[in-house]
């Protein structure tokens, strides 16, 4: 009897240890994936799932593996409650031990979209209708029809032109694009305040807002590092004096999507609320997305005199005090005189 006891104990630990060291390699061994020509498997984690629910998501996936097996693991590690909700890449090669470990990390799937300093909104809407694995859950939007836009976005009702900050954003995979522009709201809203904050005391800007429309105009008049707190300097010069600005990026802006990109004469003469030829002031609203040094030097212009500019055809620009000198400027670099 004693030895059929003991024989019965070996049989026990050795099956023990086989199960223990068959759980041991499969724990390190890559998990079989059914891709379907897919580079990899997709898994998204709802908030609150359960790990057995988050288990039967993973096999439905395509991962091709026991449910029971996967939800033991997530049990047996104590990490089942510590698996973080989001989007997930499960690549060939990814073993089980390093998959309970991408879960609990909130390692998600991340993409990329780029917004430009000066890019005007109709631009930064199709780069999110074009953005990969992006959720595209805007409204439309069309001239004076902004406020469900602004309302989506749980912001303040105002045209979203120049609201955005141009940056690159990191978002997880099938996120939504308005999460996107809240991000780049939220980072205008704090470049602009630092703008604001830092800007020189006599410049004739009385609030953020005004602030972040010139800083749009001088994103689009130069992108010459040297160039821009001398544009500044023209332009918070004339508001200082009540001189119409004449900047043409803002009579382009306003002429729409039918401008056929070549600036003509009747342009200038053709009055619309952002002709800065036909009307004083800054016009209503931004007319791009400036960057942080469009902000920074609309708010310290250069101490300097210059009241006009013309390009030299090189990116760079050739200021002048009065009108007689700024004609000259433009005999030599536009009329090639």
């Amino acid at each position: 009897m004693l030895r059929v006891l003991k024989w019965f104990s070996l049989i026990v630990l050795t099956t023990v240890s086989l199960a223990v060291a068959s759980i041991l390699v499969w724990l390190n061994r890559p998990l079989p994936l059914a891709l379907d020509g897919q580079d990899v498997v997709d898994l998204r984690v709802v908030p609150g799932a359960s790990a057995r629910a988050i288990s039967r998501a993973i096999v439905q996936g395509g991962v091709q593996t026991p449910e029971w097996l996967l939800l033991a693991w997530f049990r047996a590690s104590g990490e089942a409650g510590n698996i973080r909700a989001g989007s997930y890449e499960i690549e060939p090669g990814t073993t089980p031990r390093r998959l309970l470990e991408k879960l609990v990390n909130g390692e998600q799937a991340l993409r990329r979209v780029t917004l430009l300093e000066g890019w005007n909104y109709r631009q930064v809407m199709q780069a999110l209708r074009s953005a990969e694995h992006l959720v595209f859950d805007l409204p439309a939007f069309t001239t004076g029809e902004y406020n469900d836009l602004m309302y989506a976005l749980g912001l303040e009702a105002r045209h979203p032109e120049g609201r955005f900050f141009p940056d690159t954003y990191l978002y997880p995979k099938y996120a939504t694009a308005s999460s996107v522009l809240r991000q780049a709201a939220a980072a205008m809203d704090r470049r602009l305040q630092l703008a604001w904050d830092q800007r020189h005391p006599h410049v004739p800007l009385r609030n953020p807002d005004e602030l972040l429309i010139l800083a749009s105009i001088i994103e689009r008049e130069t992108g010459h590092p040297a160039d821009r707190y001398k544009v500044s300097a023209v332009f918070n010069n004339r508001l200082r004096i009540g001189m119409r600005l004449q900047a043409d990026p803002t009579v382009v802006y306003g002429l729409g999507e039918g401008f056929e990109g070549r600036l003509r004469r009747i342009h200038l003469t053709t009055d619309t609320p952002y002709n800065t030829y036909t009307r004083a002031g800054l016009p209503p609203t931004p007319i791009a997305m400036p960057s942080m040094a469009a902000l920074m030097a609309a708010g310290q212009p250069a101490d300097s005199p210059v009241m006009y500019f013309v390009a030299r055809g090189d990116g760079t620009s050739e200021f002048s005090r009065t009108l007689d000198e700024h004609n000259r400027a433009v005999r030599r670099f536009i009329l090639n005189r």
